[in-house]
């Protein structure tokens, strides 16, 4: 997660999420109906993090050979699933110049790139679901290693294991009805370039986009939370969209069982989480998101950001919600509503 933020007051996209109306959940049409959630599972999440956040990927500084080894890394495990990259793009890499991300900083950053991967909808493979993390951390300072194991690692292996997910079910004849957008970022935290960057050049029309689900340190619990790693914090569900916060609400209630806590989501509340991970900028854009979180910790931005203090039992449940909240969204008859105007 970005640590400095570098936005302005910013008025719109807050709402209230009084007064909503229950959801019904669109049913997986099997006789085990949450195999595609189990399969995302606490053991390959663990071989996939042990590796993202190695030292040998050198904190995955933006740009740098460390960002790049870690990115081969996912896009090796794509190939390995069968899973290509989206239709109209050359490749699993849209690059993000140095010139885009230096523009207003000047911190000299070298050119970039997000990854992608894509889940083709059977129905409506026009609109597309996006599901995003970003894969950077900062770096090495004074020849240590900020592994960032949390952040974002987390997020970024919850992707990998989304993807597979999806990629079952489409196998065995129950894909999306929509398409899924698998998106890592680059250049998170330094400013949100690699989100800003394909929200102003997308792939697919702005218009296209139902939603953003957002996933950005999942993987450990804070000192709010203490007794238990059961929770995750939901941001933004309601900001633009009624529905996106009924289906968080319901496939939470039907699949994962976690306490999602909104105390983050308080338009007053003063770290402004809201403004400081990519999916804000799919939100200003008039995109309903939701952003998944676990939290600061003592370790946050620090090198004992390390995967032995993962708690991969909260990493897994974490990234099921991810993944059941996209799949309602892929899944249902009809495409969320944008209702709010967040003024």
């Amino acid at each position: 997660m970005k640590k400095i933020i570098s936005f302005g007051i910013v008025s719109l996209l807050i709402a209230s999420c009084s007064g909503s109306k229950t959801t019904t959940v669109t049913p997986i049409k099997l006789t085990d109906e949450v195999s595609y959630i189990n399969s995302i599972t606490s053991s390959e999440l663990k071989v996939h993090l042990s590796i993202i956040a190695a030292d040998s990927m050198e904190g995955r500084d933006t740009g740098s050979e460390g960002q790049k080894k870690a990115g081969r890394y996912l896009v090796e495990q794509y190939k390995k699933d069968g899973i290509p990259f989206p239709k109209g793009a050359d490749s699993y890499y849209q690059k993000v110049p140095a010139a885009f991300m230096n523009k207003d900083s000047g911190e000299n950053l070298p050119d970039s790139a997000n990854i992608w991967a894509f889940i083709e909808g059977s129905e409506k493979p026009n609109e597309i679901v996006v599901v995003s993390a970003h894969y950077d951390h900062v770096g090495m300072k004074k020849g240590e290693v900020y592994n960032g194991a949390d952040d974002d690692g987390s997020g970024t292996v919850a992707l990998l294991e989304i993807a597979q997910a999806f990629e079952k079910a489409k196998k065995e004849g129950h894909g999306p009805k929509r398409s899924i957008l698998i998106l890592h970022m680059t250049g998170e935290e330094h400013g949100l370039y690699g989100s800003e960057y394909y929200s102003e050049n997308p792939l697919f029309p702005i218009a296209n986009t139902v939603a953003d689900v957002n996933i950005d340190m999942i993987g450990r619990r804070d000192d709010l939370h203490k007794d238990s790693n059961n929770y995750v914090y939901l941001i933004g569900s309601d900001y633009l969209s009624t529905d996106l916060f009924n289906i968080c609400e319901a496939v939470n209630t039907k699949y994962t069982h976690l306490n999602l806590d909104y105390k983050f989501n308080d338009r007053k509340d003063p770290n402004r989480f809201y403004y400081r991970s990519d999916h804000y900028n799919f939100a200003k854009h008039g995109i309903p998101v939701v952003f998944l979180f676990n939290g600061v910790h003592a370790d946050y931005h620090q090198a004992s950001d390390e995967v032995d203090k993962i708690e991969f039992d909260a990493l897994t449940k974490r990234a099921q919600l991810g993944f059941s909240i996209a799949w309602e969204l892929a899944n249902r008859d009809t495409r969320i509503v944008v209702d709010k105007d967040g003024k």
